[in-house]
């Protein structure tokens, strides 16, 4: 049944008087979200799921404080939990090109990594001071007396035997040589030529048994020298290690109880004493600096500890929000340095990423960020699959050469991963990525508005207390709280919700504290409130000016009195940025004989949408079931939005696309003074829409800028009116009888007050009655299809004869 609204349904107002309090000042801040206990409850159970896979993704409206109160709980639940280890990367004695991962106890990586350095410093001081001692020399000069007096041993033992054959060894820098000497001295190369030919053969028989035993003296010799080197090795590593011995217990101790240390120190130990020698010769200043070689020293970096995630002093499990979750922000990365224009590496330059400052707590990302990185979401994904985070370049495994690389050791991954995003990015992974639906099982959905009761307004009350305590702003009094309390009902256009978007309304706090600063209130008022609305709304709304003076110039054509055969003003609403407002728009249909059919225009000029393609199908529809019971429909029509150039999308249109196709096939005039909004079924049943608000108060400026006569108004869904928070201008318009709001629930009830005529009934015999609106409709129907059916049934015209004139 049709319904004019009194100013009392357009606005649900707040009474001052119902809040408790002189002025906000008196009230205990908020200290908690409200209306989200669908949302705190999914993340207490995320937090609380220990078990692989159970990753939260938090989803809902922007500003609702979703990130501020999840970074809260995660807090809150970290503080209670253990510190995390310390990682560490050190060297790898056996493949230098795999560091390897050390987990010491928070705060202990430090602790290694200055040990280890002294343990260095100790060795450098003490490895050579060693070697100078009397006992390393005694026993150094003892094991070379011994290698001289063996091989002099075996060197006169080969010139024993080199006189019994006549020979003498002869001794250069090559090596040794045999000559033939009979009488102490060597004969010359002439006296030798001279000797007989058989005495010669026999002297070089003699030679060649003799060159057999040079060869196996110098074997002896060489096995001496090896064997004197070998005993030189033992002695520096047997002084070597009881240096090396006594300091490295003392890291032990320290350590005790740390198996991966201690095994680490088990291979410093050794590797310290094979490098002994290279700490003595460090002391003397012995070793080469060459170009295109490492300096002197450079061994020593082995024995530095990288600390890779240090948690010293933290309390708790670390929260970890990264910002920008590139790849080497989330993974870790291996850096470089330039050494001779070349690009080095080593196990110092591995750097930690989000993931590993986050191991063992909370890690949050923005989800679209991470999508938007270049392989972060991969390997996101894989690290959270295999519950290990390994450092690697980026395309590594896509690389057409392979290339030598460092490849750290994996570290065991324990990480419960929050995401942020919209539900359109979540539903779309949710759909898409089957990964996404085994890792992230928790869904944490925010809504966007909550209960308008009295607890929830003294909540928005104690919220408006918090931030003006926090932000040092001038405390509100009732009845600024009331308005900000009706323009939360306004953002979510419903009379019994208020906006969750507390960040929005953080935004209004500060500006109506600004506008009561600037007029000399000490207490934010009311119309410090109104002032920050309204000024919001003026630094948006150029646009929306620019339109009205469009309208009011005569550029747009739109008639707020009088009547019209086929015409209606629609409604619809433009957004644009932070800015939506309703822009009135001439809806015209013209009807004649044809082939049956409705012609969308918006639609052949490609200006339509999909969904108003739809409503446009659905009214056709409608026409059909209202008036095609007996009859075919003989009828062709052409629906359009005048001087609409951009793409039209929705069904908010279709009821008064449908009464202007009906006024035009009738032949009654509609009124101009009432707009029209809502969408119809196909039983033409009219439906809400959305931005109600809006379309009303732009129909309403339109109709200010021609004059107001009482005779205008606008036509809304009966579904409609809970969403109703109109602007005080339109609600005392209203008021005073100087502009109308009907709500409707059928095409029949909106074509009654259209065209000023009942709409009409079928009655027993299946007619409507001959002076109502759909009576009209169906005779022109009528005379639609029996025009149509005697065209077709009309005899073809004979053709005139070829040739012109006979």
């Amino acid at each position: 049944m049709t319904r004019r609204l009194r100013a009392e349904d357009l606005r649900a107002s707040s009474d001052p008087a119902t809040l408790p309090f002189v002025t906000t000042a008196e009230l205990t801040p908020l200290d908690r979200l409200i209306g989200q206990d669908r949302a705190l409850g999914a993340t207490t159970f995320g937090i609380g799921m220990k078990q692989a896979g159970y990753n939260l993704f938090v989803l809902g409206p922007a500003a609702t404080g979703k990130t501020t109160t999840i970074r809260a709980m995660l807090t809150a639940a970290a503080a209670e939990e253990p510190v995390p280890d310390d990682y560490c990367y050190v060297y790898n004695f056996a493949d230098p090109y795999r560091p390897g991962a050390l987990a010491v106890p928070a705060g202990r990586g430090r602790e290694l990594r200055a040990e280890m350095a002294r343990l260095v410093d100790e060795c450098k001081a003490r490895l050579p001071r060693a070697f100078e001692s009397e006992e390393f020399e005694r026993r150094k000069s003892a094991i070379f007396e011994d290698l001289h007096r063996r091989q002099h041993a075996e060197m006169e033992h080969l010139d024993e035997a080199a006189r019994a054959e006549r020979f003498v060894v002869l001794r250069s820098p090559s090596g040794l040589a045999l000559a033939y000497a009979p009488g102490g001295e060597p004969l010359t190369a002439e006296a030798f030529g001279a000797l007989p030919e058989g005495e010669r053969q026999a002297i070089e028989a003699r030679a060649r048994v003799l060159n057999e035993h040079v060869e196996a003296t110098l074997r002896q010799i060489r096995q001496l020298e090896r064997e004197a080197r070998l005993a030189h090795e033992t002695l520096v590593g047997e002084v070597a290690a009881a240096v090396t011995r006594r300091l490295v217990h003392d890291l032990r101790e320290r350590f005790a109880g740390l198996d991966g240390v201690q095994r680490h120190l088990d291979r410093v130990e050794a590797d310290l004493v094979a490098h002994a020698e290279e700490f003595r010769a460090l002391e003397e200043g012995k070793a080469p600096v060459l170009p295109f070689l490492p300096p002197p020293g450079a061994f020593l970096e082995r024995y530095r500890v990288n600390v890779f995630v240090d948690r010293g002093g933290a309390t708790g499990a670390p929260v970890v929000r990264e910002a920008n979750p590139t790849h080497g922000n989330l993974l870790g990365r291996i850096e470089h340095r330039v050494h001779l224009g070349s690009l080095v590496t080593d196990f110092t330059l591995v750097q930690a990423g989000a993931v590993h400052r986050a191991n063992g707590g909370y890690l949050v990302l923005d989800a679209r960020d991470v999508l938007r990185n270049f392989l972060a979401w991969e390997a996101l994904k894989k690290a959270l699959k295999n519950r290990s985070v390994r450092i690697e370049e980026p395309l590594e495994e896509y690389r057409l050469v392979a290339t030598a690389g460092l490849a750290p050791e994996p570290i065991a991954l324990s990480v419960k991963v929050v995401l942020l995003g919209t539900p359109l990015l979540y539903y779309l992974l949710h759909a898409l990525d089957e990964d996404f639906r085994e890792l992230f099982k928790v869904k944490v959905d925010f809504e966007d508005s909550v209960p308008r009761t009295p607890d929830f307004e003294l909540f928005y009350a104690r919220f408006v207390a918090g931030v003006c305590r926090e932000e040092a702003l001038p405390p509100f009094g009732p009845d600024a709280v009331a308005s900000l309390i009706e323009h939360g009902a306004r953002l979510v256009a419903h009379q019994q919700r208020l906006t969750s978007r507390l960040g929005e309304l953080r935004d209004y706090v500060r500006e109506a504290a600004f506008w009561a600063s600037r007029s000399g209130h000490p207490v934010v008022a009311a119309a410090d409130v109104r002032e920050a609305i309204d000024q919001r709304r003026y630094r948006a709304n150029l646009a929306e000016e620019r339109l009205g003076r469009a309208i009011s110039e005569g550029t747009l054509l739109i008639a707020t009195d009088g009547a019209a055969i086929g015409q209606v003003n629609g409604i619809s609403v433009v957004a644009l940025g932070d800015h939506a407002f309703g822009r009135p728009t001439r809806i015209t249909a013209r009807t004649y004989s044809g082939e049956p059919g409705v012609v969308d225009i918006e639609r052949e000029a490609k200006l339509g949408g999909a969904i108003h393609s739809k409503g446009v199908l659905i009214l056709t529809g409608c026409l059909a079931g209202r008036y095609a019971g007996e009859h075919p429909l003989a009828l062709s029509a052409s629906i359009a939005l005048e001087q609409q150039y951009e793409e039209v999308e929705g069904d908010s249109a279709s009821s008064a696309e449908l009464d202007a196709l009906l006024s035009s096939l009738a032949g009654i005039p509609l009124t101009q003074a009432l707009a029209v909004t809502g969408s119809v079924n196909q039983h033409g049943a009219i439906q809400p829409v959305g931005g109600i608000n809006e379309k009303i108060e732009g129909f309403f400026d339109t109709c200010v800028r021609h004059g107001l006569t009482g005779r205008q108004g606008v036509l809304i869904p009966a579904a409609n009116v809970r969403h109703l928070m109109l602007r005080e201008d339109v609600v005392q318009a209203v008021r005073e009888e100087r502009f109308q709001i009907h709500a409707v629930s059928t095409v029949d009830e909106g074509l009654a007050l259209l065209s000023g005529r009942p709409a009409g009934e079928r009655s027993a015999d299946g007619h409507f009655p001959a002076d109502s609106f759909n009576g009209a409709v169906e005779r022109a129907l009528a005379a639609h299809v029996r025009r149509y059916r005697a065209l077709r049934e009309a005899p073809a015209s004979p053709a005139a004869p070829a040739g012109g004139s006979p």
